[in-house]
């Protein structure tokens, strides 16, 4: 068990991808300035958990938080003389929350590390067919944008794929919350494969209409 700040997002987070992020509430100008204190960037690391009910700011703010997050490091900064901050944030790992601590500046939780349940025999096949899915994924919703989207190599390793296609694909986040907190990447991959035909399922009845503009998301094994 180890002791990590806390960011309530409106966001899902996952390990391996790198998500950009505006920092503007006092609260978490407040964080950034005691990571980059911290000599060592590794060790510049906390966890991002998302709201369940409520909103990052405002009068009535954050009202409660699901318990399994990611921790992220922080690798990139940018400070604003006005002391807002442009940072980039890779996931690293799964973390659970236990007792949180809402007494400093910052909310701090008790937090245990979840790896993904050993892998299963048929994780890689599964691998196989989840990219295969994307791919026509892809295919599709380019022929309806009429260019390419979504472009860009996909990670091989089994894990790493199923937390990208989780963060790239379009997803409510109540079914990114589900993926993150799937047993395994088998499971994860699964999950996202039904999600991937369900959307190619609605796009070819409604093809005027594709979902959202999208944003390619990034992804770092290291």
């Amino acid at each position: 068990m180890t002791t990590l700040p806390v960011f309530p997002l409106n966001a899902v987070i996952f390990p391996g991808v790198v998500t950009p992020l505006h920092i503007f509430e006092d609260r978490y100008r407040a964080l950034m300035r005691d990571l980059l204190a911290i000599d060592d960037p590794a060790d510049r690391i906390f966890a991002i958990v998302a709201i369940r009910e409520g909103y990052e700011v405002g009068e009535h703010g954050m009202q409660s938080m699901h318990r399994t997050g990611t921790l992220v490091q922080l690798t990139e900064s940018e400070r604003y003389d006005d002391g807002r901050f442009d940072i980039e944030v890779t996931g690293r790992q799964r973390v659970v929350l236990n007792a949180v601590d809402s007494d400093g500046e910052y909310l701090r939780a008790e937090c245990d590390l979840v790896a993904d349940s050993d892998e299963d025999p048929s994780t890689a096949a599964e691998a196989v067919r989840t990219l295969s899915t994307f791919e026509e994924y892809r295919d599709q919703l380019s022929d309806l944008r009429g260019g390419p989207v979504l472009a860009g190599p996909m990670p091989h390793d089994p894990t790493y794929l199923s937390y990208s296609l989780a963060a790239t694909c379009l997803l409510s986040q109540a079914e990114r919350q589900e993926m993150l907190e799937a047993p395994d990447a088998v499971s994860r991959l699964r999950m996202v494969r039904h999600s991937l035909r369900e959307e190619m399922r609605a796009m070819r009845a409604l093809p005027s209409l594709p979902a959202t503009e999208i944003a390619r998301t990034r992804w770092s094994p290291n």
